[in-house]
């Protein structure tokens, strides 16, 4: 696993042993940032379940003004931490925030915060065929507030399995969607 473009790439990135997480990987990341093009150059970055940061990184080695990374677990953020002292990035554009997700969301609501790019691959939710997704995905597309953290124009980049059939609230609207292997990537923007 490694940062894939800009000032740090070639970084190999450091990332907890087992199953407790699961990094998008350097292909799917290479195929996100293509798609994203120059869109995050400057651009203020949010990502959600930050695992080992790499979605985040990537940005700020692209470019991006600054990134806060919300991650829940204490040792995934050890290993967030050692990632982003590794890309030599300048302090003050990162923030690694240690809670929940749909804690930290009504958080930066309520304090007015806006991102030109939300980022989020979660861990996988299961199969679910006959029946509403309940996975993390899911629950991020269904989270009222997380709408009005994104900037007018702004980009919301969410993964989940392909045997995870999530549903768009109306609040989204999908721009453009990719697959590799059991990964998809919808591409969405606020309604307004």
């Amino acid at each position: 696993m490694r940062i894939i473009g800009g000032t740090a790439a070639g970084l190999i990135l450091k990332t907890p042993e087992g199953l407790g997480v699961r990094p998008t990987p350097d292909l799917v990341r290479q195929a996100i940032f293509n798609s994203l093009g120059g869109r995050v150059l400057d651009a203020r970055v949010l990502e959600l379940f930050g695992g080992t940061g790499a979605l985040s990184l990537e940005c700020l080695s692209r470019g991006a003004a600054n990134a806060t990374c919300i991650e829940l677990s204490r040792k995934h953020a050890r290993f967030i931490e050692q990632n982003f002292t590794a890309t030599k990035v300048a302090a003050g554009q990162f923030q690694l925030r240690l809670q929940d997700v749909f804690t930290a969301i009504p958080q930066l609501a309520a304090a007015g915060a806006t991102f030109d790019l939300i980022v989020a691959d979660p861990p996988f939710g299961e199969k679910n065929v006959g029946r509403r997704s309940t996975s993390l995905s899911q629950r991020l597309l269904d989270d009222e507030q997380l709408p009005s953290l994104l900037a007018p124009g702004g980009m919301f980049v969410l993964g989940h399995t392909s045997r995870d059939s999530v549903t768009l609230t109306p609040a989204w609207e999908e721009v453009k969607e990719m697959k590799h292997g059991d990964s998809m990537m919808r591409f969405l923007k606020r309604k307004l």
